[in-house]
């Protein structure tokens, strides 16, 4: 059932487009605070992160290639154990890598 251009005409003009809007708007916020989800950040991004460093200067660092290392950040592969160790070192002592590359 379509409507005429008077009888759209009537009723918008007795919205309030302002009032409609801000109840969308805490609806959705009411809604986004409900299905708020956290992403876990591996280990690896967050020492690099930290240390201020460009993928390529980590991942030489590292002694990997800055493939193996966009691997370890998407999750696709897993550090060794002495890599590990040294992302460790990394995430906790930023400023000891930054003095390294520097």
């Amino acid at each position: 059932m379509s409507m005429t251009e008077n009888e759209l005409q009537k009723r918008d003009a007795a919205r309030d487009l302002g009032a409609e809007l801000l109840e969308s708007v805490r609806e959705m916020k009411a809604g986004h605070a409900a299905k708020i989800h956290k992403v876990a950040i591996p280990p690896v991004v967050s020492a690099r992160l930290k240390s201020g460093l460009p993928q390529s200067s980590f991942a030489k660092l590292l002694g990997v290639s800055v493939r193996t290392l966009q691997d370890w950040e998407q999750g696709r592969r897993s550090p060794s154990g002495a890599a590990k160790t040294l992302i460790a070192i990394a995430d906790r002592r930023p400023e000891v890598l930054r003095e390294v590359a520097a």
